[in-house]
């Protein structure tokens, strides 16, 4: 039974710590899409048009967003890519 209560203890005592890691974690998940989500805006905006020339480049500028802030690429918003 004290090894019961012991455990019990530990854990109540380690939870305030994994939720804050996990906070933590997801705040900088959160922070991520932002910042890609601000380079798809900036792409579209300087690339408003959908021609073929203007995919490409709005993709290229996008792609160039991302690696800047060092974030995972997207696929392409180029229809039929």
């Amino acid at each position: 039974m004290k090894r019961v209560i012991l455990m019990f203890v530990l854990l109540l005592a380690l939870t305030p710590g994994l939720a804050q890691g996990a906070t933590q974690q997801a705040t900088g998940v959160m922070k991520n899409w932002k910042t890609g989500d601000n380079c798809a805006k900036q792409a579209q905006a300087a690339f408003p048009d959908f021609t073929p020339e203007a995919n490409a480049k709005r993709d290229a500028k996008l792609k160039e967003c991302l690696e800047a802030n060092r974030l995972a690429p997207r696929e392409s918003l180029s229809p039929g890519r």
